[in-house]
Order: structure tokens, then sequence, then C-alpha cells
């Protein structure tokens, strides 16, 4: 086989590690695909990608398109004369883009597919209470996230586990998987498995504002996955007495009390405690809007709750 000219296209934090091991490997990324550069900021100054700013370090050519349709971004992919794309944490390719590369597109997705296809992964295992996730590699086709599994990885999620802390082990897993699909594929030594959907499929669509809002109708188990799961980011929230809050962290405190859903119980010095559908909540990292993330008794310092 000749020697492989891969083109890398990829655009959060998520997606450095895999480009990293993978010309630090000595593996030739004839060219790097990311996002449009994005004002940011108060003075609104143009950001680069992550991707972008591992690349231009590395000294590897970068394409920005904004749309991925346009036939001079086709014509300007063709020039690389690339054998091979890797997509990681990256937009939907049309069919003309994934399609291009003698030896196929493969993408690493941040689940055990076929659960949980679709844009957040890793919150919704972390949020649906989990033992376990994992990444997987598989080759792109027309419909999101369904192509062949080339190799899969499991990972334990612990009890303790945030999304942030599942999130840094499966990039760097990701990165590890993503060199020896390369391998494998560069040596023509691999067995594509088709995805097994027998099984009741979980998905895992964006999340938005309105999804991430505490219903405390749910069971106390229920909200201390959901809350972890939303942390650090977008971030779990709610509303007490007028005022949103951010809730960073939480425990379980009772699994069996059932009161008044939603009712306030502390004593406005170390502990706030929510009563939920089933069990008792007890939250203990929050952010007033406006105001910074603290823990519950640094909090009712300068706040009480009536």
């Amino acid at each position: 086989m000749n020697r492989l000219r891969i083109i890398y296209m990829g655009t959060p934090e998520f997606a450095v590690p895999s480009l990293k091991i993978l010309i630090e490997n000595g593996y030739n990324v004839a060219a790097v695909v990311t996002a449009p550069d994005k004002p940011k900021g108060r003075g609104q100054k143009l950001s680069v990608s992550p991707v972008k700013e591992y690349a231009l370090e590395a000294d590897v050519p970068i394409l920005q398109p904004t749309n991925l349709k346009d036939p001079q971004f086709h014509e300007t992919l063709k020039s690389y004369n690339a054998n091979l794309q890797i997509v990681v944490a990256f937009r939907m390719l049309p069919e003309i883009v994934w399609d291009m590369p003698d030896l196929g597109t493969f993408n690493l997705h941040a689940s055990l597919l076929p659960q949980y296809r679709g844009a957040a992964p890793i919150h919704r295992a972390v949020m649906n209470g989990e033992k376990e996730t994992g990444v997987t590699t598989f080759f792109l086709q027309h419909e999101i996230d369904t192509g062949n599994i080339i190799l899969q990885e499991r990972e334990p999620i612990h009890k303790e586990d945030t999304t942030g802390s599942v999130y840094e082990r499966l990039m760097n897993k990701g990165a590890e998987l993503v060199l020896k699909t390369v391998r494998i594929i560069e040596k023509g030594e691999y067995n594509l498995l088709p995805q097994d959907e027998s099984q009741a499929l979980k998905h895992a669509p964006k999340l938005f504002k309105e999804n991430t809002e505490i219903d405390w109708s749910r069971s106390a188990e229920d909200l201390f996955n959901f809350i972890r799961g939303l942390n650090p980011f977008p971030t779990a929230w709610t509303e007490f007495l007028g005022k949103k809050y951010k809730i960073h962290a939480s425990k379980v405190t009772d699994t069996e009390k059932t009161g008044k859903i939603g009712e306030i119980i502390t004593d406005n010095k170390t502990y706030l405690n929510i009563q939920c559908g089933k069990g008792i909540l007890s939250l203990t990292e929050i952010q007033q809007e406006g105001k910074k993330r603290m823990k519950v008794a640094d909090f009712f310092r300068g706040n009480q709750l009536k």
C-alpha cells in the first residue's frame, strides 16, 4: 500500500490529541479542516479553534470552509490527493466529501455505538446514570453515526464522575484508538462490524437551555446524575424565589422520603436540601445568576433563603 496521506477534520479541544498522536507517530497529515475563526469576548476579537491552534504549531496546511458543499472547497480538498480522511468532533459532511478518499472516511465517536448517537454522547451517558461508555471508530455513511464499526474500547463511568472527567479520559483514549485504527487501515488488516440495532437505542441529542432546567418531580438519584452530567458545561439550573441558580454539584441525602416537591430544607448556614419527587437532594455547589460559583456554606455567608 502507498504511504497514507490523511486529511484530518476537527474543531474543539477533544479533537486535538487525535491529531497530535498521528503527527507524533510520523503520519502524513496533508491538511487539517476546521471551523472558521469566530469573534469572541467583549472586544469580539477573532479566536481560532483548538485544532487550528495545534495545526499552526505543527505547520500543517489549514482549510476553514464556511460551506462544506462549496465546489471550490471540494476542488481544494481533491488537490491534496488524500487517500484517508479522519473526522473527530466536526460538522456533518456531505457525501461528496466523505466519499472522496480511496480508503474512506472514518469518525471517532465518544460512545459505544450504536448507543448514544448524536451531538452529546458523553453528557447523555452520565446524565442517564450509565456505568460504562467508550469510544468507537467507524466508517461514515449516509445516516449519521450509523456506519460499520472498525474498533471500539470501553471506559467505566464512576459514581463521582462528571461529564468533564469522562470527557478527559475519552479524549485521550479516543486518540489511542484513532492511532490503532489508522495502523490497521494502513496494513489492510481489519474486519468491519455492522452496528447491532437489536436492542433499544438511547440517543444523544444536542443540549439547550430548555432541556438543562432541573425538574424537581424527578427522583433525587436521577437529578444527581442529571447535575453531574451537565458539569462543567452547560450546567443544570433552577429558580429559587425569582432568582436563577446554576447547580454545579450535589449529593443524595435520602432516596425514599417524599414530601412537597421543590420544598427548600435549609439551616441557612451549612446545607441546602431540596425535596424531589422521590428522595432529597443536597446542593453542594451553586452559582447565583451574575455571581461566582461557590460552596453552599460560602453562599450562606452573604445570602439567606426565606
